[in-house]
């Protein structure tokens, strides 16, 4: 079970620039669950859960590989969700 989740959403130019592929490369690097995702409002979401470490860390490379593309972060704690077992990319 996940220590930690966070529901995340990512504000800026982050549709049409590959951001979701590169955040799940960057998520396969620790050992997280959950999705991510487009809106139709022109953010990303995302759902990552696992140790407060890797969910810290992943958070952290995202932000530094989106840096000229994400304008704003905006992140809640959520409870863990057993439902997911791996990281997808969710339409």
């Amino acid at each position: 079970m996940a220590d930690v989740a966070k529901h995340v959403i990512f504000l800026g130019r982050v549709q049409g620039v590959g951001f979701r592929y590169t955040a799940r490369r960057i998520v396969g690097r620790y050992e997280l669950a959950g999705f991510v995702r487009n809106l139709p409002n022109g953010t990303v979401e995302m759902l990552v859960q696992g140790s407060i470490e890797d969910v810290a860390n992943c958070l952290r490379d995202i932000d530094e590989a989106f840096a000229g593309y994400i304008r704003d972060t905006q992140i809640e704690n959520v409870p863990p969700n057993p439902r997911y077992s791996s990281f997808e990319i969710t339409f």
